[in-house]
Formats: C-alpha cells, sequence, structure tokens
C-alpha cells in the first residue's frame, strides 16, 4: 500500500519542481509596486505611439500666432509655443518617433551583440579573442563623438533627409556604438551555459553547431540579455533626445520629444513650460523602462530565488 503522507510530500514537491525560473520572475514581478507603476506608464506611451488621436484633439500641425508662448491653460494644458502650437499635441504626436527610434535601436543592438557573443563564446579561443578585441575597439569610442562623426558623414551640411532617412540613420548609430554591452552579457551567459550536461551531451552526440545554439544555448542566455534591452530601451530614448538636440539627430518636419527640447532651448527663460514638458515625456519613460529592467533583474537572479 502507498504510504498517505509519502503521496502527499509527492504532491507537495511537484508544484516546486514545475516552477520555472520565469514562473518565479513573474510571481515576484507582479506584487512590486514599482513594477505595476512602470508597466502603466510603459503601457500608455505605447498606446499614445499607435493611436494618439485618441489623447489629442488637435493635431500636431495646429498652429495660431495669436498664441504664441502663452502658457497652460484649460485650453492647451502645456501651453504654446513660440509659433502658436499646442505643445500638448506635438508632446502626443512626437511620441511615436522616439519610441520607434528607442525600440528599434534597442533591436538592433541586441540582434548584433548577441549573434556575435553566442559565436565568441560558443566557439572560444581564437574566435573568442579576434570577436571580444573587435567588440572592445567599439566599446572604446565616445558615443557623442561617434554619433557625430556617423551622422554628418551621412549628412552633409545643408542636407535635409526624409523622415525614414534620419530615423534610420539614428537607430543604426546608436545601434553600431552600443552593440558591445549586448555581446559581454551574451558572450558570459554562453560561456556558463555551455558548460552544462545537456548541452555537453548534446555536442557530444553529433549535434550541429546551429541546432546546439539554437535549440539548447539560447533559451539559457536570453534572460540577462533581456534585462539588459528592457534598460537599454529607455537609453536609446535618451540618446535620441540628446542627438536631436545637438541638431545631429531626428529633425525637423518628424516630431519627436528630442526636437521639441532642441526647439524649445533658446526660449527657455522666457518661456520654460516648451521645454519642460517634452522633457518630462523623455524623463519618466526613461525612468520607467529603468525601473521596470532593474526589477526584472532582481527577479531573474538566481541568488534571491
Amino acid at each position: 500500500m502507498t504510504d498517505p503522507s509519502a503521496a502527499s510530500l509527492q504532491l507537495d514537491a511537484g508544484p516546486q519542481r514545475s516552477r520555472s525560473l520565469w514562473g518565479d520572475a513573474w510571481r515576484r514581478l507582479r506584487t512590486r509596486p514599482t513594477v505595476i507603476a512602470s508597466a502603466v506608464i510603459i503601457v500608455v506611451i505605447v498606446l499614445i505611439a499607435i493611436a494618439p488621436g485618441l489623447f489629442s484633439s488637435r493635431d500636431a500641425g495646429f498652429s495660431d500666432l495669436t498664441l504664441a508662448n502663452q502658457g497652460p491653460s484649460a485650453d492647451a494644458w502645456f501651453g504654446y509655443d513660440n509659433q502658436g502650437q499646442d505643445v500638448y499635441a506635438r508632446a502626443i504626436y512626437g511620441t511615436r518617433a522616439s519610441l520607434l527610434v528607442g525600440v528599434f535601436a534597442t533591436l538592433l543592438t541586441v540582434l548584433i551583440g548577441s549573434f556575435i557573443g553566442i559565436l565568441a563564446g560558443y566557439y572560444g579561443q581564437f574566435v573568442d579573442t579576434l570577436l571580444s578585441r573587435l567588440g572592445d575597439v567599439f566599446a572604446g569610442l565616445p558615443f557623442l563623438l561617434g554619433a557625430i562623426v556617423i551622422l554628418t558623414t551621412f549628412n552633409v551640411p545643408g542636407s535635409s533627409p526624409g523622415g525614414f532617412t534620419i530615423i534610420s540613420q539614428v537607430v543604426l548609430s546608436i545601434a553600431v556604438l552600443t552593440w558591445p554591452v549586448a555581446m559581454r552579457i551574451m558572450r558570459g551567459a554562453t560561456l556558463v551555459a555551455k558548460q552544462l550536461d545537456y548541452v555537453k551531451a548534446a555536442r557530444g552526440l553529433g549535434a550541429s553547431t546551429p541546432r546546439v545554439i539554437f535549440r539548447h544555448l539560447l533559451p539559457n542566455t536570453l534572460a540577462p540579455v533581456l534585462v539588459y534591452a528592457t534598460i537599454a530601451l529607455g537609453a536609446a530614448i535618451g540618446a535620441e533626445a540628446t542627438l536631436a538636440y545637438l541638431g545631429i539627430g531626428v529633425r525637423a518636419p518628424v516630431i519627436s520629444w528630442g526636437v521639441m527640447i532642441s526647439d524649445a532651448r533658446d526660449y527657455f527663460r522666457n518661456t520654460p513650460h516648451i521645454l519642460l514638458f517634452p522633457a518630462a515625456f523623455v524623463t519618466v519613460t526613461v525612468l520607467a523602462f529603468v525601473m521596470l529592467g532593474d526589477a526584472v533583474r532582481d527577479a531573474l537572479d538566481p541568488k534571491g530565488r
């Protein structure tokens, strides 16, 4: 006969064995106020980017010079800029360009860095040395200097590239200068994962390199890279605003938070509201992604489980 106490122990142990890293992380994350707050902010920002018309009754092109430089009011929550444009409406419609730059720059950064990092960690020896030194070269480039060189090389003085073109250039510039961080994270995770018994067994049984990498290594190395990607997305949005402020990033007629900040810099003393509100959008969005990334990193930390 089966001992009831033993059966009870088996039933109790079953759920414990079935708990995964991501399941534990989700249980930790869903009860943290900072995670809930940052997630709500991110969802709202995404909704604004997808359907800005739902959040503003005015179009981004609205302009009335008789209203120029008026402060916040019930008619215009964020006031008007020096061209009589509604700052709130422009901030709402500028969300899409800023978020697109952040998302695609982060995606490209993670793809490039992860691909190079997993190759370096898997093959080791000469391949690892070569790719690591390549990453060191790019990591040693100052971000602003590198971005200025890349973007001014693409665009000669006086040129006026289209919106899609300049956004693509900014995305490429950010990715080219930031991928080494993702590469180092993926390389370190791969060096640990390839020592696992089932990875060694797969290699010993003659599994092809793509199968080992995509079937066995990649699922066990994604967590730290995804955490980095969450934080990097916020940093990329901040980088877009920085480059636009310097006049080498996204520019008119494209509307972004960085473009709005750049347009307002000469009028800050007399009309600070035209700079403070788009800057607040950047600050809150970047903070939300950084807070979420920090929380996910803590939740996935094995030492905290």
